[in-house]
C-alpha cells in the first residue's frame, strides 16, 4: 500500500480508515488517560496528532516504545483516522501501534522543544530542516524553483545548462575562485613562475560568477533562453545579503530592448509572488506571524498595480533633496546603497520600482551605451523591504562600441574572442537580467539573513557540512 504523507492524510475525511504515519516526533505530552505524539514528516508545516489511550493500562511493549519516542525520534504509527476535538486540526490518529525507528536521546539531541536562535541553527545546518522555520524555507524554495521553470517553459524559452568552469570574468571584477590541478604549494616553494600551459585547461580557469555570457550565445540561435544554476563570488563579504555560492536565474532574449526586458522582469516577479501566495499559503502565514509581520499583505500589494519607473538621474535628484535621511551621502555617480534603494521604493514609489540608465562607470562592460555617452541601458528592479532584487540591461551589440567599453574596463580582447564573434556574425539587439534566487527567497519569506534560505551556506571561512 502506498504510504501517504502527513499532508495527504490531513486532507482526508475522518471516517475511521486505517492509516500509517511515518515521521519525526516534534512533541510528546502525557496526561492521565492518554499520550499525545505530534509527528511531522516535512510535507507540511502542521503536525498530525497521534493519540495513544492509556485508560485501560498500556501494554509493556507499547510503554517501552513510548518511552523511547522522544522529540526528534523517527517513528511509524498505525491507527484509525478520526475527527479531532482539538482546535486547528480536522483529523487526528487514534493510534493502535508504535514503532520507534531511530531514537534521538534527549541528553544529546540539540533540537529539544524550546526556542533556538537562527545563529545557533546555522551551526547545525544538517539538523535545522527539522525545525518549523527551516522546513518552511525548504518547501518555499522547492516551489519557487519549480515555478521558475513553469514561467519560462510556458513562454517558449529553452533551458540552457551553462558551464560552472570558465575562463571569462562576466562582471569584470576579478572576484573569482580559481580552478586548478597544479601543485601550487610545490610551485610556491620552488620559486618558479606558474606555468598555466601545464594546468588542466591550459590557461587560468575559474568558477563562474554568472552564466550570462554563455547563455547569450544561445539567445543568438534560439531567441528565448534562460539558465538557472549555481554561481560563485570570491568576495570577502560577511554580510546578511552575500554568499560565496548562490543560485542565479538569467533569461536572455534576442531582438529585445530594455522596455521588453522590464516587462519580462515584472511578469516574472509577479508570477513568483502569486505562486508563493497561492501554493505556499500555510508556510507564508507562519512567516507572517513569526518572522515578518505584514509579509503577506506586502506581497499581495505587488500584484495590484504596474511597477513604477524612474531613471537613475531622476532618482538621484530625489535622493539629494533628502540627503539628511541617509548615512551615505547621495551624489550622481554613486552606486546606490541599500538605504537609498529602500527609500526610493518605499517612500517615493510605494511599491516595486525600476531604475534605469545608470552611469557607465558603475555598470558592466556588456551594457549598451546610451547616446549621451555617460549612461548605459541598465535596469534594476527595487522592491520594498529589500532593495534591488533584479539587475539587467540591454546588451551592447555594436562591435565597435563593445570593444571601446572593454578597453575602458581594462579587459583583454583575446579573452573574449568567442563573445565578440556574436557581434561579428548576425548580431542583434538583445536583453536579459539576473535574479539571485536566494534574494528572491528572502523577499517572499521575510527571512533576514541570506544564509538562512540556502541549505548549506558558503561564505568566507564557512564551508561546513
Amino acid at each position: 500500500m502506498k504510504l501517504l504523507s502527513i499532508k495527504e492524510i490531513s486532507g482526508l475525511e475522518p471516517d475511521g480508515r486505517s492509516v500509517t504515519v511515518k515521521g519525526w516526533v516534534r512533541t510528546k505530552r502525557a496526561v492521565k488517560s492518554a499520550v499525545f505524539l505530534e509527528v511531522n514528516d516535512g510535507s507540511r508545516l502542521s503536525n498530525i496528532q497521534c493519540v495513544f489511550s492509556t485508560e485501560e493500562g498500556t501494554a509493556p511493549e507499547l510503554a517501552a516504545e513510548l518511552a523511547r519516542a522522544g522529540t526528534g525520534a523517527s517513528v511509524a504509527i498505525e491507527g484509525r483516522l478520526v475527527a479531532s476535538p482539538a482546535a486547528g486540526q480536522k483529523v487526528e490518529v487514534q493510534a493502535t501501534s508504535l514503532r520507534v525507528i531511530g531514537e534521538a536521546p534527549a541528553e544529546t539531541y540539540p533540537l529539544q522543544k524550546k526556542a533556538h536562535s537562527l545563529e545557533f541553527l546555522r551551526e547545525i545546518a544538517h539538523l535545522r530542516p527539522r525545525t518549523n522555520t527551516f522546513g518552511a524555507v525548504a518547501r518555499v524554495r522547492n516551489r519557487m524553483a519549480f515555478s521558475v521553470h513553469e514561467f519560462y517553459q510556458a513562454r517558449g524559452f529553452n533551458y540552457v545548462h551553462t558551464p560552472l568552469i570558465t575562463a571569462s570574468d562576466c562582471e569584470g571584477a576579478g572576484a573569482m575562485f580559481q580552478v586548478t590541478t597544479l601543485d601550487l604549494d610545490r610551485i610556491a616553494k620552488s620559486g618558479e613562475p606558474v606555468d598555466y600551459n601545464k594546468d588542466f585547461f591550459g590557461k587560468p580557469s575559474f568558477l563562474t560568477v554568472s552564466g550570462q555570457l554563455n547563455v547569450e550565445t544561445y539567445a543568438q540561435a534560439l531567441s528565448r533562453v534562460y539558465t538557472f544554476g549555481p554561481t560563485f563570488r570570491a568576495e570577502n563579504s560577511n554580510t546578511s545579503r552575500h554568499l560565496s555560492e548562490f543560485w542565479m536565474i538569467e533569461p536572455e532574449v534576442a531582438f529585445a530592448e530594455l522596455s521588453d526586458n522590464m516587462e519580462l522582469a515584472e511578469d516574472f516577479l509577479k508570477h513568483l509572488v502569486r505562486t508563493a501566495l497561492e501554493d505556499c499559503a500555510e508556510d507564508l502565514a507562519f512567516f507572517d506571524e513569526r518572522i515578518q509581520k505584514g509579509l503577506v499583505e506586502g506581497l499581495r500589494a505587488v500584484l495590484t498595480k504596474p511597477f513604477a519607473h524612474m531613471t537613475y538621474t531622476e532618482a538621484m535628484k530625489v535622493l539629494e533633496a533628502n540627503a539628511g535621511e541617509f548615512e551615505v551621502k547621495p551624489y550622481w555617480g554613486l552606486d546606490l546603497m541599500s538605504e537609498h534603494e529602500k527609500f526610493l521604493c518605499e517612500k517615493i514609489a510605494s511599491g516595486p520600482l525600476f531604475l534605469t540608465d545608470y552611469p557607465k562607470e558603475i555598470k558592466s562592460f556588456y551594457m549598451k551605451r546610451n547616446d549621451d555617452g555617460k549612461t548605459v541601458r541598465a535596469m534594476d528592479l527595487l522592491v520594498p523591504r529589500f532593495g534591488e532584487i533584479i539587475g539587467g540591461s540591454e546588451r551592447e551589440y555594436r562591435l565597435d562600441v563593445l570593444l571601446e567599453l572593454m578597453k575602458e574596463k581594462g579587459l583583454k580582447e583575446k579573452d573574449y574572442t568567442w563573445y565578440l564573434d556574436l557581434r561579428r556574425f548576425g548580431t542583434t539587439p538583445h536583453s536579459g537580467f539576473g535574479l539571485g534566487f536566494e534574494r528572491l527567497l528572502l523577499y517572499v519569506t521575510g527571512m533576514a539573513n541570506i544564509r538562512d534560505v540556502i541549505p548549506f551556506p558558503r561564505a568566507p571561512r564557512l564551508a561546513d557540512f
